[in-house]
């Protein structure tokens, strides 16, 4: 019998958006296929009959539901969709023991676990299903649309891929055999200092305070995380980030492999500005190559974005969110 975890949610409204009153909303919970209960805000457009085309948001990597995803999760909604906004394995109101750690593998199932739960919705239509992932998880969200066939369209926003940056670091600064050994050896390190400390030390959410030196990327994501714009109390990177050995298996298991053989549509939005852009213009490369599915796949770069204004929308509008309704629409037909 598969068992759900009583998870401790909190019910009054929390995000770092407001509240729309075309919508409702409520809190929901689902399982995944490591026995993992995933906590979800789910958003329905109010006043809409029959069975709706249904879309699972997550994302940033480190962010909550309460913040990016949930904003683009009601937003669709309001434009039609009956969506949900989850919080990854081991995170903020999901369940998952240790707190605080990441999986290539486990966090594309979170993914396939939110279109289970949306093809048993009462309310969905199977049929119609899509996805969208943010910063790092736009690249989970490629690899479950590679792995899962019941999606039928896929949205990577402002794309990190996670395996890529683990391994080689920043703008592939780090791309050697010897700086991921080393790199290799201080987590292993690490491992034995958590165990022999009853407890694992934490990698720190973005820097505070913000050094006056630091990289306009750095800049970028505290004036997102660290500021009323998109604090939250729950979030890795607003408050003590990741574990540090949090990240450990990313290294080695590359997870847009097989991006070339999604056959449903995908688009990939990325801010010209972005310090992350690289991401999106070559996983969008390697998905058209030599694919017999390239038609239905799409790049788009909105002008003078950096790449948290794709969180948010900065403070120019930046998410199109005509075009996500549009993509959706066509595509979830």
């Amino acid at each position: 019998m598969i068992m759900k975890e009583e998870l401790n949610l909190v019910q009054e409204w929390d995000k770092t958006f407001p509240m729309s009153d075309k919508v409702d909303h409520s809190k929901v919970t689902f399982v995944n296929r490591y026995g993992i209960t995933l906590a979800a805000d789910m958003y329905v457009p109010k006043n809409v009959e029959g069975k709706l085309p249904a879309i699972a948001v997550s994302g940033p990597f480190g962010a909550v539901k309460e913040q990016s995803s949930g904003l683009y999760a009601q937003t669709m909604a309001e434009r039609g969709f009956l969506t949900i906004a989850f919080d990854p394995s081991f995170t903020g109101e999901s369940g998952g023991t240790p707190r605080y750690m990441a999986s290539p593998d486990i966090n594309t199932e979170d993914f396939m676990a939110a279109v289970d739960f949306l093809s048993l919705n009462e309310r969905v239509d199977a049929e119609r299903i899509g996805i969208i992932g943010i910063c790092g998880w736009g690249g989970m969200a490629l690899n479950a649309a590679a792995l899962d066939t019941r999606i039928k369209a896929t949205v990577a926003s402002t794309m990190y891929d996670m395996t890529r940056v683990n391994a080689k670091g920043y703008f592939d600064n780090d791309d050697s055999e010897e700086a991921r050994y080393e790199m290799k050896k201080a987590l292993c390190a690490q491992r034995l200092e958590d165990l022999k400390a009853g407890e694992y030390k934490r990698a720190g959410g973005v820097v505070d305070p913000l050094p006056e030196d630091a990289p306009f990327f750095v800049k970028d994501y505290y004036d997102y995380y660290k500021t009323d714009r998109g604090y939250h109390t729950r979030s890795l990177n607003s408050n003590d980030g990741w574990n540090v050995i949090g990240c450990e298996s990313f290294v080695n298991q590359p997870i847009l492999k097989y991006s070339n053989e999604i056959r449903n549509a995908v688009l990939l939005i990325h801010g010209s500005k972005a310090h992350s852009c690289y991401f999106s213009k070559d996983a969008y490369a390697d998905m058209v190559k030599d694919s017999k599915y390239a038609a239905n796949k799409e790049l788009m770069i909105i002008p003078d974005a950096v790449h948290t204004d794709l969180y948010d929308g900065g403070n120019k509008d930046a998410i199109p969110f005509d075009k996500l309704e549009q993509f959706f629409a066509e595509n979830l037909k």
